[in-house]
């Protein structure tokens, strides 16, 4: 079961909600209680006073069990307490029979005492309050010489009591309720406040990871609290540092760029200068001889080759280092021509270069991207390969993946190339020979949500496998 996590804005809230609902409960109980025996001693005081006053008349007539003269002074004394809410009085004899009452057809004379009434002897006034049918029973023992000859009991309604409870519960209730509540909406308002300097540093963090860093506008440093303003002055920094940090990336991917088209400018004027050089030998041969129809279109023929071939270098080359992002579709003819800007290094060598790139002919993913990469892998394989060993390429369509595989016969990858090359997070320094264009490889590969393994090839070298997803099922209408 996943526990629930709620935000820090409802937590303190809730908190306050119970506290405040557990203080509500526990004063609300106090009251009650203590307004209860306030009304229980208040009825029971005003019953000793009645219970007392018939005492003091009824002695005598129960002494000579004097039935009208008992029920003459019950009558006259419930008029006089009218107030008390009297339903019944019932005066009995020491054996437990009544002798007279307030409702003779009820409790008729020299009937069993009900036992709805007190049965337990009491001298002084004892009443007991009876909720659950809403009446209270009072008893008062009458004694004539220090001898029980009777007892006197009365019944009170406490209806208007209990209503009166009732209604004290509610108040309490609603003004507790609504005090729970404004002091909860109040925690609420000030922990939002709060909590606003936090979800403003949250949201910039959401967006950091999403492009790039901006920092936090001055007008939320002006009105932040000081804790929370050098927090936002600490993120403005780091994010100043991030942007310079990322043009400073962007500006060692183009140097290496330019750097790695440097290293192929011997190559490339090489290749260029060999049709070159038969191209002014065919232009002398036209000079001496281009009377001569055959010779004509030889050199003819000769010239048009030789300007096809620079045609293809500088095309290539172009093609390869023209930062055209605009273009989404890699064509096999385009990893094909990295084979001609890295053959005079492998000549060079005197490198076997194993080439094999099919099973697709057009895919959907950024050509100029996936050529630099491999361009610079494929130049770093050749490299470090000794001198007549062996560079083996391979291009392929896996799934719905673009793969390509580097392998040479070297002495294999340091480990801070290594670093470079597959972890995002070491970041060597120019000149440190910690493999800057290897991490610059790593870096556009990320660009286009690929990934990069670097793993020993047995006996001897390294094998860089370079894995590129499709961009839609579109990129794989093509494959073969």
């Amino acid at each position: 079961m996943i526990p629930l996590r709620l935000p820090m804005a409802v937590k303190i809230p809730l908190v306050v909600t119970v506290f405040m609902a557990a203080v509500a409960v526990f004063v609300s109980e106090r009251v009650l209680t203590r307004f209860q025996e306030a009304q229980t001693k208040h009825l029971g005081d005003l019953a000793a006073i009645y219970l007392d006053g018939l005492a003091s008349s009824l002695v005598d007539p129960v002494v000579r069990e004097d039935v009208w003269e008992a029920f003459d002074i019950v009558d006259r004394a419930r008029q006089t307490h009218a107030g008390l809410k009297l339903t019944e009085t019932v005066v009995a004899l020491a054996d437990g029979r009544v002798l007279a009452s307030s409702d003779p057809r009820v409790h008729p004379s020299l009937s069993p005492l009900p036992p709805s009434f007190l049965t337990q002897r009491a001298m002084a006034p004892t009443i007991v309050v009876r909720d659950d049918d809403a009446r209270a029973v009072a008893r008062r023992d009458l004694s004539s010489g220090g001898t029980v000859v009777g007892s006197v009991h009365a019944s009170f309604d406490i209806a208007p009591l209990m209503a009166e409870r009732r209604t004290v519960l509610l108040s309490l209730i609603v003004t507790n309720a609504a005090l729970t509540f404004v002091l909860a909406l109040a925690a609420w308002l000030v922990v939002r406040r709060m909590m606003r300097p936090t979800q403003v540093l949250a949201s910039h963090l959401e967006t950091s990871m999403q492009g790039q860093v901006e920092p936090i506008p001055d007008a939320f440093l002006a009105k932040a609290p000081v804790e929370f303003r050098r927090l936002f002055e600490a993120f403005n920094r780091m994010a100043e540092a991030a942007r310079e940090r990322e043009a400073l990336s962007r500006q060692l991917v183009e140097e290496e760029r330019l750097a790695s088209l440097g290293r192929l400018a011997s190559g490339m004027a090489h290749e260029i200068n060999n049709p070159l050089g038969g191209l002014f030998n065919a232009i002398d041969t036209l000079k001496a001889h281009g009377e001569r129809g055959d010779v004509r279109r030889r050199t003819i023929d000769l010239i048009e080759r030789g300007l096809k071939g620079i045609r293809d270098v500088v095309r290539t080359t172009l093609v390869t280092y023209r930062a055209d992002r605009d273009v989404h579709s890699l064509k096999r003819a385009d990893i094909d021509d990295l084979r001609l800007l890295v053959e005079p290094e492998a000549r060079r060598k005197r490198l076997t270069l194993r080439w094999v790139n099919e099973g697709y002919d057009e895919l959907a993913m950024p050509p100029s991207v996936v050529r630099q990469v491999l361009l610079n892998l494929l130049l770093n394989a050749c490299r470090a390969s000794p001198e007549g060993s062996q560079v083996a390429f391979k291009a392929h369509v896996e799934g719905q993946c673009f793969v390509a595989t580097i392998e040479d016969m070297g002495p294999g990858l340091p480990s801070a190339a290594r670093n470079a090359l597959t972890d995002p997070g070491n970041r060597p320094l120019p000149g440190s020979g910690g493999g800057l264009g290897l991490w610059m490889v790593h870096r556009l590969i990320k660009e286009v949500g690929g990934t990069v393994a670097a793993l020993p090839r047995i006996p001897a070298g390294t094998i860089v496998r370079v894995t590129i997803p499709l961009k839609d099922e579109e990129g794989t209408a093509n494959v073969a």
